[in-house]
């Protein structure tokens, strides 16, 4: 099980004052917060946080996602956002626009329990190894890691609703709920239907994850040094949970940018039969897996501004430890001359 194995108190000790912090002083729980960070219960409720964020947002945005893969998949029918809509509506009606919902609930939701609950544990594991100072000085390079190591294992549970969810919102009539397409699916392909756009998936989501969390880390960082008139600490929960949407929202351009031309490369590997990632690229070119990169970006934005908005809500409701920006470790200011 997920849990038992990612909250492992033997491998992943609590942090305390006591202990070297990864993240200096920043990681050592204060009073009020209700349990340790790096604790077995901070790990259950990040994962928790992570489920709310992915399935709910996820689903938000099916009727958008519908048309995004239509865009992809035929470009010649559905020529633009506004058309897709218009032609989904009249040939499906305004349910249509639902289409897909269930797989893709259920998907995003085991995908954001991997992800965000991963990337805490391997965020500690990292700069357990690394040292206080040099998690300090290779911060970016720790967030890149510890959310690439998150999203191997994240994709691999989200790719059989992701492969269900696509089949249906891209072949009209070949099944219109996740009941009816699992078995037909099944039946024709075996397992390997499930699985073979995981690889597809990798090329999409590790660059996306990457960047949606690096960014954000280092977009929040940021905002609090030249953007915020106070310091964090003097910040109310509410005023930091603004900058924690504009941060996700900002890193959300970024995301469905860099992924984008292998989204397009799974959309169509899910619908055709029979095909491989190299031979969908070859014939969608290189102007084809632009196709739909508007629609994503609203989409993505949107959606990465309000799962890191959800998620830090978690965190703030069951009174999770949340660090602030990381802070130059005393021992490296004393190094590089920067005290007295």
């Amino acid at each position: 099980m997920f849990l038992s194995t990612l909250t492992s108190d033997s491998e992943f000790p609590p942090v305390s004052s006591e202990m070297s912090c990864p993240y200096s002083l920043a990681c050592v729980s204060s009073e009020g917060d209700s349990c340790e960070f790096g604790s077995q219960k901070y790990f259950v409720l990040c994962g928790f946080g992570g489920i709310l964020s992915c399935g709910t947002t996820h689903t938000a945005v099916v009727p958008l996602d519908l048309v995004k893969c239509r865009m992809q998949v035929n470009p010649d029918k559905y020529k633009s956002i506004g058309n897709g809509f218009s032609v989904t509506v009249r040939e499906d009606g305004v349910r249509g626009l639902a289409k897909g919902w269930a797989p893709t609930f259920i998907g995003y939701s085991m995908q954001g329990l991997c992800k965000f609950g991963f990337y805490e544990v391997f965020k500690i594991f990292y700069s357990d190894l690394l040292g206080e100072e040099n998690t300090y000085l290779w911060r970016t390079s720790l967030y890149l890691a510890a959310s690439a190591s998150a999203e191997f294992f994240a994709d691999i549970a989200l790719a059989p609703m992701e492969a269900v969810k696509v089949r249906i919102q891209t072949q009209p009539g070949y099944a219109n709920t996740l009941r009816e397409c699992v078995p037909k699916m099944y039946g024709e392909e075996g397992l390997w239907a499930f699985y073979k756009g995981v690889v597809p998936l990798w090329m999409r989501q590790i660059p996306y994850t990457m960047m949606k969390f690096a960014c954000f880390e280092r977009t929040v960082e940021m905002l609090y040094k030249y953007v915020v008139p106070k310091p964090r600490s003097e910040c109310s929960k509410a005023e930091q949970l603004v900058v924690t949407f504009v941060a996700g929202y900002i890193a959300g351009v970024f995301c469905a940018i860099v992924s984008h031309p292998a989204d397009s490369v799974v959309s169509v590997l899910n619908k055709e039969k029979g095909s491989t990632a190299v031979q969908v690229l070859k014939k969608l070119g290189p102007k084809g897996v632009w196709k739909g990169l508007v629609a994503r970006i609203i989409m993505i934005g949107t959606l990465t501004a309000l799962q890191w908005f959800i998620y830090d809500s978690v965190k703030v409701y069951f009174r999770l430890p949340r660090p602030p920006p990381p802070e130059m470790p005393e021992s490296l200011k004393k190094k590089l001359g920067l005290t007295e």
